[in-house]
């Protein structure tokens, strides 16, 4: 993990820098799957899994029966079930807030106002590989279950063996989705967005994934909705000297261990710097996720030294995290000030691996700098905005004259006249 000076900006700019959000290696990889799965469907997807995820697949596997859902919860730990539910009661507390009425804005026999309306149906992906991630099933779905969603279907890879991750069953008969597919990858984002024998297709998919993924999920923008394009996980930290150098070093850590993670430190405290690099190699020493964690310290680790906390929130306003850590005393004062990032954590007592869970807000975040722009899943994802116009007579007679010389300023003369004509049938009358 290099330690930089703010000094050198060229070499800190360098060390920030992301890359191409995902390969044309990727690309190409994915637009061949989707090609796949177009032409062939079922059996496409049957090849991919054996191919990618599980020999034992077959076409009665991809689709995973109900009662094995519901099963689920009687096969995972009873403390696992508490704390799950304990995640779905604090995002269901804090989605429910992002819930929006329709307005309206009267005007004299008129009316305009817009409309929240719940997409229909929703594909959600979550991620398997190594450890199925099946908290981001209760980010995604509970935001889209608070929305109104009336048909959620989810795909996560199959296991080795061809089954379904029990916990991922489990979170699902807690959320009461019945609609499991164990399909993965790129070929996951090709069938809800095309649909196959078994899936039908969706209108908006979400959730993270790979590369594969990512690049499925640009290929395929615009015949479906996406929520976002994900790239690594990253989190910034920003902390002073009188933060724990052993707590800094968990809290990066804790991102570190995600394949690719990008863990990066800004203090204003060389001391800090230097003890945080010892405390990251002393815990290394015995985490079973060691190999992943020492591979994204270093490759994308970096702490850089600034010359005070406010140079530190500039640093961080141009990389736009996906997490941000203020390990700040009196965090509070600081917020203000923050510009760009998915998520902020404020205080030492609220650590970014709380997000992940339980803390309310989706950890389904803008990466890649998107949060320039970029906002959290959220209620508001699964939502259409409907616009709604509702003149009489008296409204349109004063704002008709307006339309129809901007109509004819752009040469568009039959938009004018549809104006027009309803003024000489009133005439005529």
């Amino acid at each position: 993990m290099r330690i930089l000076s703010s000094s050198d900006e060229e070499a800190v700019l360098e060390a920030l820098q992301r890359g191409e959000p995902s390969s044309l290696a990727a690309s190409d990889a994915a637009m061949q799957l989707i090609a796949e799965v177009s032409e062939r469907g079922d059996d496409a997807l049957v090849d991919h899994a054996r191919r990618f995820d599980s020999p034992a697949m077959s076409k009665r596997r991809l689709a995973v029966d109900p009662e094995k859902i519901d099963a689920a919860l009687d096969e995972v730990e009873p403390e696992f079930v508490e704390a799950a539910e304990r995640a779905i009661e604090n995002l269901r507390a804090f989605h429910a807030r992002q819930l929006r009425p329709d307005w309206f804005i009267p005007g004299g026999d008129g009316m305009v106002g817009q409309r929240y309306v719940p997409i229909e149906r929703v594909g959600l992906y979550v991620p398997g590989g190594a450890a199925p991630l099946c908290s981001t099933l209760i980010h995604l779905a509970v935001p889209a279950q608070m929305a109104g969603v009336s048909e959620i279907a989810v795909c996560t890879p199959a296991q080795r063996n061809g089954s379904a991750d029990q916990h991922v069953l489990a979170v699902a008969a807690l959320l009461e989705l019945d609609e499991i597919y164990l399909v993965g990858g790129a070929s996951a984002v090709a069938a809800l967005a095309i649909g196959t024998e078994t899936i039908p297709k969706v209108d908006f998919i979400a959730g993270p994934g790979n590369d594969y993924v990512t690049a499925a999920k640009r290929l395929l923008f615009g015949m479906v909705g996406i929520d976002s394009l994900a790239g690594p996980t990253e989190v910034i930290v920003i902390a002073d000297e009188d933060a724990e150098p052993a707590m800094v070093a968990a809290d990066l850590l804790a991102q570190a261990e995600h394949p690719g993670g990008r863990p990066i430190l800004l203090t204003d405290s060389q001391t800090l710097a230097e003890q945080t690099v010892f405390e990251v190699r002393r815990q290394l020493t015995d985490l079973p996720t060691a190999a992943i964690a020492s591979e994204s310290f270093e490759k994308n680790g970096v702490i850089v030294v600034t010359e005070d906390v406010f140079e530190a929130l500039q640093i961080a306003n141009l990389f736009a995290p996906e997490h941000l850590e203020l390990l700040l005393p009196n965090a509070q004062h600081y917020l203000g000030l923050v510009e760009n990032a998915g998520a902020v954590f404020l205080g030492p007592w609220s650590p970014e691996a709380l997000g992940d869970y339980v803390a309310g807000p989706s950890h389904v975040l803008p990466t890649d700098g998107t949060a320039r722009f970029a906002s959290p899943v959220g209620v508001e994802t699964f939502l259409k905005r409907m616009s709604l116009i509702a003149y009489g007579p008296g409204q349109l007679a004063l704002d008709a004259d307006a339309a129809i010389v901007l109509a004819r300023a752009e040469g568009l003369e039959a938009h004018a006249r549809s104006l027009e004509i309803r003024f000489q049938a009133d005439d005529e009358e």
